[in-house]
């Protein structure tokens, strides 16, 4: 496939239908981005390669202009002189540049109409590919999104599954272990002098509060036997 052929199926070609209808749509994208990125550099290459032959042609167009000249000037010099044999001679040179400089007036239109054409087709080339570009890039964005919540996902039901709960327990578990063992092999702290007289006062405490009970639990009793007494 020619270079222009493939550049007017890529310029034509519907980039989003392509897309919708290709089972992996990023890789696509990626194959039609790097075909196009080719076309464009073979596109550059031929239209350098048309400015240079436009180029020579001009070069060699101002050569042969500038032949005709002389030779327009060498007959007006030679029929000044009287020497109309050498007059016709430089007027047959004379045209056989100018059919050269003709010749290559032609050229010159042809080429230059290669020249914008090219320019035209690269810079639609160009437009083309940085909208697959931005296709690729959003391609891989949703990629990249879609993994992720499929990740998501998994974890989430992995998390949800008895399996994953019963290890959570275990673990819960483990930890409480840990913290009752670590509990039970704290060092006992030896009480100080000062907390030693204070459990001496709250235990004094205590028995005054227990004597005031039971005497306030004998009172009634007395008072009960001593009405007893009367009623006798």
């Amino acid at each position: 496939m020619g270079i222009f052929t493939r550049f007017k199926d890529i310029v034509s070609a519907n980039i989003n239908a392509m897309l919708d209808r290709a089972e992996d749509p990023e890789k696509l994208i990626k194959l039609m981005v790097r075909e196009m990125e080719d076309t464009l550099v073979e596109l550059k290459s031929a239209c350098a390669a048309t400015m240079a032959d436009r180029s020579r042609a001009a070069r060699e167009m101002d050569d042969v202009q500038e032949r005709v000249d002389t030779w327009a000037a060498r007959a007006e010099l030679a029929v000044q002189k009287g020497r109309d044999d050498l007059a016709r001679e430089a007027l047959m040179e004379k045209r056989r540049h100018q059919e050269r400089a003709d010749h290559l007036d032609e050229e010159l239109t042809k080429l230059d109409a290669l020249v914008e054409q090219s320019q035209d087709d690269i810079h639609a080339l160009e437009d083309k590919l940085e909208h697959a570009r931005e296709k690729k890039r959003l391609l891989v964005q949703r990629h990249i999104r879609a993994n992720t919540q499929k990740r998501a996902n998994e974890d989430i039901r992995r998390a949800e599954s008895q399996d994953a709960m019963l290890r959570f327990e275990q673990f819960e578990q483990r930890i409480e272990r840990m913290e009752a063992e670590a509990e039970i092999s704290k060092p006992r702290r030896h009480s100080s002098l000062e907390e030693e007289f204070a459990i001496l006062e709250s235990d004094g405490d205590i028995e005054e509060e227990l004597r005031n009970i039971k005497e306030g639990a004998k009172k009634p009793a007395s008072g009960q036997q001593a009405a007893e007494g009367t009623k006798e």
